[in-house]
Formats: structure tokens, C-alpha cells, sequence
């Protein structure tokens, strides 16, 4: 047996961690005095509740001796094999804590003949959760241990995310942007947009309220996406689920896309930087296309232009 494992910041729901069988170690968060293990002692629609109120919020990632524990578990079920597949590095210690984790398993059992991979997702929150749940699938269509490190190898690079929030303090505060970004963050009035880049959260777009948001999303989901790869979508939120039915509807009604569109919220060690009105979007990509400020602020100038010419056609033959 091959056995997944993750940590909480994956956010996939409970429902699909039990339907198969991915064990999941949780951060921790701190909410003034009171210290929660995510999703165990707390969960997300309670924390939403009160994330407003609370000015002390912290996180704080797995122990090695967690993860040491969730490995001597997967052998005790049976697993000859585990894959630990943990949120981006750059953006968690979770990934080195598993890491440790495994050096602790085999100094504490050395004559064990189970093969743990540590994988760092390079990817954040549903990106690391849509990798998880994709090597849950190829493992029951039949995918052996190798393939399916192979396949994570490969196309983790190739995440694309999106994320939008109605305020970057959260974001700002513990570090998940560039400094840069957050510089650039701080000066747009208009509503940020976020995606991955060198392991952290940078801004690439700004577009004027949560519909045109939606309709970025979607724009560069039929420009970027992988349709061989990309067999289910994932879009997190964190308070706000009708943003995110908003959404898929506007990707069923503009798209072709036939695959699953996956609802999910954002968990609590996630929520508590990405804050209230978070609303993202996960696939696959095609290879790795530009993304940036400059370059989304020139594809609307040419956009813009072209309306322009139109019109000036239609002056011309009135």
C-alpha cells in the first residue's frame, strides 16, 4: 500500500481526505492566549468568525515529531511506501519539519524496509491540495510509487494559481508577499490579484471590483490552461462561498471546460493570512507563461485599443 500524506494548508475538505485515505497533519494557530490544531480543534467557518476581532493571530508549522508520528501510523496500516506532499517552502516551514520527520522515522527504526518521499509542493493552499488529490487518483487508476513522484516532479512547477482578498494586511504581515509586491499592494486602490512566483505570493494584475476579478480569472484560465493535465479545477474562498459559485458558474457558462469544478474553503493556518473575502482558482498550466503587472496592464491597453478602433469605424460610417 502507498500512503499520502500532507499537512493542514493543503485545505482539501474532510470529505476528500477520508474518501481516500490521505492522513493530514495539522499546523497550529494561536488566537490570543488559545493555541488549535488546524481542522482538529478548530475549524474554518468558526475561525472566520471571529479573525476580525482577534488582533493576535499566529501560526505556527507541524513538529518534526508530527510528522514522525503520521509516518509510524502509515506503517502500522500497512503502507510499504509514503509520499509527503507539503505547502511551498518559501512560504512554510512544513516541508522541512516532514523532512526532519523522516530522518527521525529511520533513526527510530532502522531496520525499516518503507520508502518515504518529502515533496515541497512549491505551491500554497488548493495548488498544494490539487496535487495531493491528483496522486490520490493515479494511485487508484494503478500508478506506482515512482510514477506518481514522477508525475508531482513534473507538473508542480506548473500550478497556477490566483488569489484576490478584500485586504493584503494579513498577507503583508506574515510575509506571504514579495516586498515588492507588498510595496505595490499597498499603493493600488483597486482590487489586487496574487499568484505564485520563486515559492511566494506575488501581485500580477488589478482589475476594478470582484466581477472583473471572476473575469480575469477565467480569461487566463482559457489562455493558460493544460486541458491534457488539467482534469479538475479546484476554487478556494475563505468566507464568502458565493463568490466562489460565482465563479463556477461563470467558468460553465464562458468555458468549454468539461472537467470537475471542485468548491473548497480555505483553512484556518491559510485564512488567517489570506483573511476575510479570499477567493482563488487553481489548474495546470501550459508550460511556464508570463505573468506580471506590466504585462496584464499592456494586454489591456492592446484590448482597450482594438475597442477603440471599432468604434472609431462606426464614427467614421455615421
Amino acid at each position: 500500500m502507498i500512503k499520502l500524506i500532507t499537512d493542514s494548508t493543503c485545505d482539501l475538505s474532510d470529505e476528500v481526505l477520508k474518501a481516500h485515505h490521505i492522513a493530514m497533519v495539522p499546523l497550529y494557530v494561536t488566537l490570543g492566549e488559545k493555541t488549535f490544531k488546524d481542522r482538529v480543534d478548530i475549524q474554518p467557518d468558526d475561525f472566520y468568525k471571529v479573525i476580525e476581532k482577534e488582533a493576535n493571530i499566529k501560526t505556527a508549522n507541524p513538529s518534526p515529531e508530527d510528522f514522525l508520528k503520521a509516518f509510524e501510523e502509515g506503517e502500522g496500516q500497512g503502507a510499504g511506501a509514503m509520499i509527503c506532499i507539503n505547502m511551498s517552502s518559501g512560504t512554510s516551514g512544513a516541508y522541512q519539519a516532514a523532512v526532519l520527520g523522516r530522518e527521525l522515522f529511520f533513526e527510530k527504526h532502522p531496520g525499516s524496509g518503507v520508502r518515504i518521499r518529502v515533496i515541497d509542493s512549491i505551491s500554497m493552499s488548493h495548488g498544494t491540495g490539487w496535487l495531493v488529490l491528483k496522486a490520490a487518483r493515479l494511485l487508484e487508476e494503478g500508478a506506482g510509487y515512482e510514477d506518481v513522484i514522477d508525475f508531482i516532479e513534473m507538473y508542480k512547477g506548473h500550478m497556477k494559481h490566483y488569489l484576490s482578498v478584500d485586504d493584503l494586511d494579513h498577507l503583508i504581515r506574515s510575509g506571504r508577499l514579495t516586498n515588492a509586491s507588498a510595496f505595490i499592494g499597498k499603493m493600488l486602490k483597486l482590487k489586487p490579484i496574487m499568484t505564485m512566483k520563486n515559492t511566494k505570493g506575488a501581485i500580477v494584475a488589478k482589475e476594478r471590483g470582484r466581477k472583473k476579478v471572476l473575469g480575469h480569472y477565467v480569461r487566463e484560465f482559457l489562455a493558460r490552461v493544460d486541458r491534457d493535465i488539467t482534469d479538475f479545477v479546484i476554487i478556494g474562498y475563505t468566507s464568502d462561498r458565493m463568490v466562489a459559485e460565482n465563479l463556477k458558474e461563470k467558468l460553465l457558462s464562458e468555458t468549454d471546460f468539461s472537467g470537475e469544478i471542485l468548491i473548497m474553503q480555505m483553512g484556518v493556518s491559510v485564512g488567517a493570512h489570506v483573511g476575510l473575502g479570499g477567493i482563488a482558482f487553481y489548474f495546470v498550466e501550459k508550460g511556464h507563461q508570463p505573468d506580471g503587472i506590466m504585462i496584464n496592464e499592456y494586454k489591456q491597453f492592446l484590448e482597450a485599443k482594438e475597442v477603440m478602433k471599432e468604434k472609431l469605424k462606426i464614427f467614421k460610417q455615421s
